[in-house]
């Protein structure tokens, strides 16, 4: 591909696109540690799901819960195949999808060499989302033994300290599994992104930032959050440094 290809302004909204997801990633991960969001409060409530498990004797509504979670990673870890399959659809016949482009409002010129570019950019954010999720149904698996090996009611040989340690231990792994998920949700929303690419450097700058912005608003300051945090504001300070 020739170097004049790839422009400046090009060159610009990708840089800007990776310190907007990787940038915004490492922020939302620091900032949980301090400030409530939707990750650190359901945190507490794993917490809180896996203390009254260990009262219950019937674990089978427990153990859907799980199941049922980590369906939910495996239908976008298949639609995610489905989306790649379809990028290279389009990359195998990146002409016709160029002329269809064209005919486009806004949409800025470009050679085939960089429309190639900009599908395997594609590719490249959502192979990320196949093996994020991937290992988000794997961590589902490991909590879903853990569920199993959960101590009995009145099991006289686990100590209520053990008892303790189980539940922080289950909801911890429920929780790293939640967050790869979470991981490949936000691959989404960054893919639309980069879709907005094909029309203009510029525009794929303005669009990711206001990727940023949803993601910041949904986590930090959603009506959910406010609802789920007003629940929970008794014991959300002794576990905030256990959340990443």
């Amino acid at each position: 591909m020739p170097i004049s290809d790839f422009h400046l302004p090009h060159v610009i909204a990708v840089i800007w696109f990776l310190i907007c997801w990787v940038g915004y990633s490492r922020y939302s991960l620091a900032k949980a540690k301090t400030t409530p969001c939707l990750a650190s409060v359901l945190h507490l409530y794993r917490e809180d799901w896996m203390r009254r498990m260990l009262l219950r004797e019937n674990r089978i509504a427990d153990a859907n819960v799980i199941g049922n979670l980590e369906r939910n990673a495996s239908f976008f870890a298949s639609s995610t195949l489905i989306i790649l399959a379809g990028i290279l659809t389009v990359l195998g016949s990146s002409d016709r999808a160029l002329s269809l482009l064209a005919d486009l409002p806004f949409v800025q010129e470009a050679s085939r060499s960089l429309s190639e570019v900009k599908l395997l950019g594609l590719g490249v954010v959502f192979v990320y989302a196949f093996f994020t999720f991937s290992w988000c149904m794997r961590q589902y698996n490991f909590a879903a033994i853990l569920v199993g090996s959960a101590p009995m009611v009145g099991e006289r040989n686990v100590t209520e300290q053990e008892r303790k340690a189980f539940s922080e231990r289950t909801a911890r792994v429920i929780s790293m599994a939640a967050n790869q998920f979470n991981y490949g949700l936000r691959a989404y929303y960054f893919g639309m992104a980069t879709l907005a690419w094909f029309i203009n450097p510029w525009f794929f700058i303005l669009v990711t930032t206001g990727v940023v912005m949803i993601l910041y608003r949904r986590e930090f300051h959603s009506d959910v959050l406010e609802v789920m945090v007003y629940t929970q504001t008794p014991t959300i300070e002794p576990v905030k440094e256990k959340v990443e």
